[in-house]
């Protein structure tokens, strides 16, 4: 969901994208083992913004439109 301070999304939903336990991905969130970057469309993207969370293995990313739908879901392990 969009809020005034960015994106949020729970732990129950996310963690096991990243095949994690929600707690893990909180610990993981804390300790900057997991990561996010958020974007915010340009031009023929205008009005969508883009999430992405990184662990040690994988790579979720949300294209969601300015409401917060998601629009799109990309899921890839890392490394491999």
């Amino acid at each position: 969901r969009l809020t005034e301070t960015g994106v949020e999304v729970a732990a129950e939903d996310l963690a096991p994208l990243l095949e994690l336990d929600p707690s893990d991905l909180r610990r993981q969130m804390r300790d900057g083992a997991v990561t996010t970057r958020y974007e915010v469309g340009q031009d023929a993207d205008a009005g969508r913004f883009r999430v992405t969370f990184q662990s040690a293995d994988w790579r979720v990313r949300f294209t969601c439109a300015s409401d917060g739908t998601v629009l799109k879901r990309l899921r890839n392990r890392r490394g491999g």
